[in-house]
């Protein structure tokens, strides 16, 4: 994981998103530093993944301002992976972007369950291991703000524990993450709701 700067802070401050001519949220503002996350919870079309993206810097906020000085990595609702590629071989392109090695990858694959997978076409997993998969690229980028989108929609409970534990390692080591989720993720993290 790329060192964190004790000081650093993610800040949003007066947020107002909109998407599709339609408002999302306004006036949101938070602030996260390394070792700390936050869960995002809501209905459907509540705006989670929208604040993620905007996170991520895929989105345009409306209004307000957001400072993210982490290096990042985004796991969302599609794997971003090659369906006729090798696992291993996705996996190493998305690390070789991020200025990570075959140890990242080896030690994403081996912390989610994957190693065996690794020689298979992306096609060939199922949907719980392309879930796996895209988990993979986050923990093997190196990335020190992990935006998580319904992490564990898709994930059986051994899979969710293993996501658990690598999230857990992930703030020890002063990461941070911002997670979209309807499912409890096991770990101690203020909520914000959005929505109504």
């Amino acid at each position: 994981m790329a060192e964190a700067n004790a000081s650093a802070r993610l800040l949003v401050e007066g947020l107002a998103l909109v998407r599709g001519g339609r408002l999302l949220c306004e006036g949101l503002g938070f602030t996260l530093g390394p070792g700390e996350a936050l869960l995002l919870t809501g209905a459907n079309g509540s705006g989670k993944t929208s604040l993620l993206r905007a996170l991520a810097g895929l989105l345009e906020p409306a209004a307000g301002r957001i400072e993210n000085p982490f290096a990042t990595a985004f796991q969302g609702p599609e794997p971003a992976l090659k369906l006729d590629e090798r696992l291993a071989d996705e996996l190493a392109f998305w690390a070789a972007l991020d200025g990570q090695g075959k140890a990242a990858i080896w030690a994403a694959a081996e912390a989610l369950a994957l190693t065996a997978l690794l020689d298979l076409p992306v096609a060939y997993l199922s949907a719980g291991q392309r879930a796996r998969a895209s988990l993979a690229r986050v923990l093997a980028s190196g990335a020190v703000l992990w935006l998580l989108d319904e992490p564990t929609a898709t994930l059986d409970s051994d899979s969710a524990a293993r996501l658990e534990a690598a999230i857990t390692q992930h703030l020890r080591s002063g990461g941070l993450l911002v997670a979209a989720t309807h499912q409890p993720l096991g770990i101690a993290a203020p909520e914000l709701r959005l929505g109504p």
